[in-house]
């Protein structure tokens, strides 16, 4: 390892060789240990707080195959040999409405991308509303209209649902909770485990609008943005890309947490090496601008309509140029590739020749986004 780190040092980071090599060795720890006695929001933000209280307290209850490989949802085999694959997901953004969207759009959406991120083409979905005393009902009407356009949109279903009330003071206005089915093609097998050195990274748009949209729609910062939220379902576009990229390998879309969190879960699920190219990710420039304003790495915010692809280096350019077809894809890019080392890391070359270490989410900056 101390071969492939002096090389990397070579470019002009700013660090030691030795503190590098102290890092990765810290960074390859596969998952933190839960030490707090109670629950913070970090552990809502999808990086390493939510990863050590999933593992200590989720999977060690329910501990079985099919949930340990803490995917987006679960690929089941059914009797007639058939795979289906299974998602669930509850949603407390607050506002309940911003620029490009609604806590009713990401409901549907963010159920459907999982599906899609697990290979499944998404057919059926369930919701479940927790509603505080209080709530306008000509609110909530607007909000299932949101659910119902986002479904129909995207060819699917909801077809079960629940619905509670609390006292007023219980619960922040309205929170949804969905879950979907959706058929898994015969042949498509996508995991960490067919990752390869030499795989291209790919994403399929900019990076970071929708963590940045909600953040500045609550209006506690003085910035005012042109920003909208990228909700929507990427079912399409994905299916789109497997046809033109059957060898993908694996997909994940960056929400909580964002590309970087889930680069470092690709990277520890492999243990191999993220290279990404900092040139090359796409940022609008109002997002960039944001960030920089409030000391935030646009690598670390969510998107709610993107998704993340390691392919075949020899279908890159088949998946880019298909992505790119589609409005939704246009800014697709792609963003680095795997190797062997550093390995279980994730790395960015930056535009100045330098290379820095990219750790999983340990705060959590942008919380309650989706």
């Amino acid at each position: 390892m101390r071969e492939h780190v002096a090389e990397y040092l070579s470019s002009g980071p700013s660090f030691h060789e030795n503190e590098v090599i102290e890092r990765i060795e810290t960074f390859r720890k596969r998952r933190p240990r839960l030490r707090d006695t109670v629950v913070t929001l970090a552990h809502g933000a999808g990086g390493k707080a939510s990863a050590a209280l999933v593992d200590a307290v989720f999977v060690e209850a329910f501990r079985n195959p099919l949930l340990e490989s803490l995917g987006d949802g679960a690929v089941i085999t059914l009797p007639s040999g058939e795979r289906m694959a299974m998602s669930t997901d509850s949603f407390v953004v607050q506002p309940l409405r911003f620029p490009g969207g609604s806590i009713g759009h990401l409901a549907v959406h963010g159920t459907l991308n999982d599906l899609a991120m697990a290979g499944a083409v998404p057919s059926w979905i369930t919701a479940a509303f927790v509603i505080e005393e209080g709530f306008e009902i000509d609110d909530l009407r607007a909000i299932v209209a949101d659910m119902a356009a986002a479904a129909s949109a995207a060819g699917v279903q909801i077809v079960t649902g629940d619905t509670k009330v609390v006292p007023k003071g219980a619960a922040d206005g309205l929170f949804i909770t969905t879950a979907g089915v959706g058929i898994v093609p015969a042949g498509r097998e996508l995991s960490p485990q067919r990752v390869r050195p030499g795989d291209k990274v790919l994403v399929s748009g900019t990076i970071g609008d929708h963590g940045m949209a909600v953040m500045l729609a609550r209006g506690d910062l003085a910035i005012e943005a042109d920003i909208e939220s990228d909700t929507t379902s990427v079912s399409a576009l994905v299916e789109l890309m497997l046809e033109a990229a059957p060898s993908t390998r694996w997909m994940r879309d960056p929400t909580r947490g964002g590309v970087g969190t889930v680069c470092n879960e690709l990277a520890q699920d492999c243990e191999l090496a993220v290279v990404l190219e900092e040139e090359q990710l796409p940022v609008h420039p109002e997002v960039a601008g944001a960030c920089e304003m409030l000391g935030i790495d646009p690598l670390y915010v969510a998107n709610e309509g993107k998704f993340l692809a390691v392919v075949d280096p020899a279908e890159a350019d088949a998946a880019l140029a298909v992505l790119r077809s589609r409005p939704e894809g246009r800014n697709a890019a792609e963003i680095g590739h795997i190797a062997d080392e550093p390995a279980a890391t994730v790395v960015v070359r930056t535009g100045f020749g330098g290379t820095r270490i990219v750790d999983m989410l340990v705060g959590d900056p942008l919380p309650r986004i989706c």
